[in-house]
Order: C-alpha cells, then sequence, then structure tokens
C-alpha cells in the first residue's frame, strides 16, 4: 500500500463529510488535502480511542516528532510521507501541525470550560488552523492574503461550534463538556443536566443561543472571503455547506443532541457538495 492509498483509505473510512467536500478536487490538491486531513485523523484517534491517557500523551509525542521528521526531511509514518511533496509547493507551515497536535493536547488535559475567550482558542487549535492549512492546498491568489487566511480560519471555528453542538451527548458520555460554563450560568443549566442528558426547556434554550453563535460565526466567514479566491476555496465552501445544512437539521430535531447524534446521510452530502462546488 502506498503512502497515498494509506491516506485515501484512512478518509474514506472516517465517513467524515470531509471527504464529500474534496471528491472534486484536481488529482494533487485532493492527494494533498486527504494526506493532511488523515494527519488529522490520526491525531483525533489518539484522543478519542485510546483510553489510557500517558499512552494517548506518548502517542502524541510520536505524532510531533514525526512532524519534525517530515520537515527534516526524513518522515516515516505513511501520513507523513505523503505529506512530504506538497510542503514547499503548497507553502504549509510547519507550527500549524503543532498547532493541532496542541488541540488534541488540550482534549486530554481539559474537560471543562470557563468562557467563550477559552473556548475560542481551542475551536482555533482543533479547526481555524485547519481551515488555514486547507485553504493553503486548495490555492490562495495572494498566497499570504490575510482576507482568505481570515475566512478560513472563521469557517474552521464555525465548524467546530457546529461540531460542539452535534456531539454535546457523545462528549459528555466521555466527560466533556466544550459548552463554556458562563452559558449554562446564564441559562441556569447544570453540568449535571449535560452529563445525566437531562434536556430541560433551559438546555434548548441554551442549545438555540449556541445554534445562532455558530450560525453567526459562519455567515462572518463568507463575508470575508475575497472574491478572487472564491472559486478555488469551493471546497472549504462544500464543507461549510455540509455543516450548515446539519446544522439546520439538529435545531429541527428540537435539539435532541443528548439523547441522539444527528447526520446527514451520504447521498445528501454529497449533493450539498456537489452543488456548491458548480453554483457557489
Amino acid at each position: 500500500m502506498t503512502p497515498d492509498q494509506y491516506c485515501e483509505n484512512k478518509a474514506s473510512q472516517s465517513g467524515s463529510s470531509f471527504y464529500y467536500a474534496f471528491r472534486f478536487l484536481p488529482p494533487e490538491k485532493r492527494a494533498a488535502i486527504t494526506a493532511f486531513y488523515a494527519f488529522c485523523r490520526e491525531a483525533d484517534d489518539v484522543v478519542d480511542e485510546v483510553s489510557d491517557p500517558n499512552v494517548a500523551r506518548t502517542k502524541l509525542l510520536f505524532w510531533r516528532k514525526e512532524i519534525d521528521a517530515l520537515y527534516a526531511n526524513v518522515p516515516q509514518h505513511p501520513v507523513t510521507k505523503a505529506l512530504q511533496r506538497h510542503i514547499v509547493p503548497m507553502r504549509l507551515p510547519q507550527q500549524a501541525f503543532h498547532t493541532v497536535l496542541d488541540g488534541m493536547q488540550q482534549d486530554l488535559e481539559k474537560t471543562r470550560y470557563l468562557d467563550f475567550s477559552e473556548l475560542k482558542l481551542y475551536c482555533y487549535q482543533a479547526a481555524g488552523v485547519v481551515g488555514e492549512v486547507s485553504a493553503r492546498i486548495f490555492g490562495i491568489d495572494s498566497p499570504e492574503n490575510p482576507k482568505t487566511l481570515e475566512y478560513a480560519r472563521t469557517m474552521g471555528e464555525a465548524l467546530q461550534l457546529m461540531n460542539i453542538i452535534r456531539d454535546v451527548g457523545e462528549d459528555a458520555r466521555r466527560g466533556r463538556i466544550y459548552l463554556p460554563s458562563e452559558d449554562l450560568v446564564r441559562f441556569n443549566v447544570s453540568a449535571a443536566d449535560i452529563l445525566q442528558s437531562r434536556s430541560t426547556d433551559a438546555f434548548k434554550a441554551m442549545m438555540q443561543f449556541q445554534y445562532e453563535r455558530a450560525a453567526a460565526t459562519y455567515d462572518r466567514a463568507l463575508a470575508v472571503l475575497p472574491a478572487e479566491d472564491r472559486r478555488a476555496q469551493k471546497p472549504g465552501l462544500a464543507m461549510g455547506a455540509i455543516y450548515r445544512a446539519l446544522l439546520e437539521e439538529i435545531k429541527s430535531d428540537g435539539f435532541g443532541v443528548l439523547e441522539r447524534r444527528v447526520s446527514l446521510t451520504p447521498v445528501r452530502k454529497l449533493w450539498i457538495a456537489w452543488k456548491t462546488v458548480t453554483f457557489a
């Protein structure tokens, strides 16, 4: 199995919306984003699938060393081998990979967030920086165009906020609450309500607030994307459109996220991605 095939398998097996958004890219860009996504999946799997925190920390340390090896042109893992040829032409910064790992590290060390400023930093580490790297892969008219990178960072943060809304119940079963404590206090929702899956009227009111915040972040991202980069950034726009549709499904479902995980069918994801890439 080649490194590219390894990454393709990792991406396709995840069932993530990312896979559908990437399908319409030219081969080399698709190979680059698939390799980068495979790296993100490898890092995320460390947190979600390794039960012993010390083992998880060791695995994250391995990935930090492997990223340094990648930039020293001596990668060993199939994912970093697949990434190697894309680093220079696409100007992918080394620190960005370490920032992704910082977000994964935070998942090991932190299960609560005091306020939105704390959560926003985590959203950058977990997804905003992913948006910035993805934008570089998709193509930027001016490689350091601050507006396109701002769009990508904000879109990534919007997607992470939507993820948090979708996964409230699943995260609670792992002992994690990403919703800021200040929001729980504001809406008179206790941590026990979330951890014990009590879907009260107060909880639903709080989730409506989370919905509005995520939707506003998504709209803000769209507003700053320069027209000259819109065509190149269509895969990211497709990703955003899929998650925006998911957010509406969650709202229509009455924010029943403590009891069930709302998702879109693969066909619908593919349709949204195709429609966005074709007409956006």
